[in-house]
């Protein structure tokens, strides 16, 4: 019976046949990264193994280190296994990562998501023997709508908070999730959006790679007494309840975010505001997904596994799960 192409052992995702590991959470020799959240490129590693789409944000997250860039689809060797980088649809730059070695081929899936994004490379099925797929809203009540009609919310809510004197403060992700609903704003909107520092750095990165998004300005460089009243202004999650939200004398705040999709999540949290945009596959898609790729054997990780193994197991597919150490960036 032939070796595992991938196991898992304390640093992360390992493959034997070639010495190095996946999005390790620990520093090794080789790490394979699939893209730049933080929960999946940490610094300490002794060499940076990446697709080339996703360079920018890899030095924007880690500075300087000693990576070796490919294409999407380029192969090339490590040890005794053949590797290759294919689009995950994930965030700019993210990508799958093919092994091929002992007859077989496996895929890690990292984060991916189905639906059209313009902010980066949609997701490619690659064929495999057993696939490795990321399972972070791996439950069936998990469902997406069209993200331009979520964006032509976005702005109707910014509009309801002009007529109410209030500014109108977005909570998302800094990384793939702010810049993916800029570029989404483009199609209904031309007024600018402002912007907390923390997600100017990465909107900064998708610009400078050529992405198209709505005319954006920084908050901080606002006269100092600005109301906002009306204004959309995007900042990252840890800006609620801080002091930077004090600029703001009235203010609604939302949340974006696949968890937004159970309204209770949007309650707990007290935003005014829940609006459902993720950057992973909803359930759909990841059991369309799996079932493309002709996977004989499934592994689940990162999130709800015990459903998709449950369901897989039912349609006569083997699936089983790692237990890994990501999630909270992306989502």
């Amino acid at each position: 019976m032939p070796s595992d192409l991938v196991v898992l052992r304390r640093e992360g995702l390992y493959c034997p046949q070639g010495d190095f590991f996946i999005d390790p959470w620990k520093p090794v020799e080789r790490a394979v990264i699939t893209h730049g959240h933080g929960d999946h490129a940490r610094p300490g590693m002794a060499d940076y193994y990446a697709a080339r789409p996703g360079l920018p944000i890899l030095r924007w997250r880690l500075g300087d280190q000693p990576y070796h860039a490919f294409d999407y689809g380029e192969p090339f060797e490590i040890g005794d296994a053949r590797v290759s980088f294919h689009s995950a649809g994930h965030v700019l730059g993210s990508a799958q990562v093919r092994i091929e070695a002992d007859g077989q081929v496996w895929v890690a899936s990292g984060d991916y998501k189905r639906q059209h994004d313009p902010t980066c490379a949609p997701f490619e099925v690659v064929d495999c023997d057993t696939f490795i797929t990321e399972a972070t809203f791996g439950l069936p009540i998990y469902r997406w709508p069209d993200t331009s009609d979520v964006a032509r919310e976005i702005v109707e809510w910014r509009d309801h908070c002009a007529s109410r004197g209030e500014a109108a403060v977005l909570l998302c992700y800094a990384l793939g999730k702010a810049q993916r609903v800029l570029a989404e704003l483009a199609m209904w909107t031309d007024r600018p959006v402002f912007l907390h520092g923390a997600v100017a750095a990465g909107v900064q990165v998708y610009r400078d790679a050529g992405i198209r998004m709505v005319e954006t300005l920084p908050v901080s460089e606002t006269a100092k007494g600005a109301e906002f009243a009306g204004e959309l202004v995007l900042a990252p999650p840890s800006a609620a309840g801080s002091p930077w939200m004090r600029r703001f004398k009235r203010a609604q705040t939302g949340f974006a975010s696949g968890w937004m999709r159970v309204r209770g999540n949007r309650r707990r949290r007290n935003y005014d505001r829940g609006f459902v945009v993720s950057d992973h596959a909803d359930w759909p898609d990841l059991m369309r997904t799996i079932r493309e790729t002709g996977a004989r054997r499934v592994i689940a990780t990162h999130g709800n596994t015990d459903a998709i193994i449950r369901a897989l197991n039912e349609d006569g597919i083997a699936a089983e799960a790692f237990a890994t150490d990501f999630g909270g960036e992306g989502e």
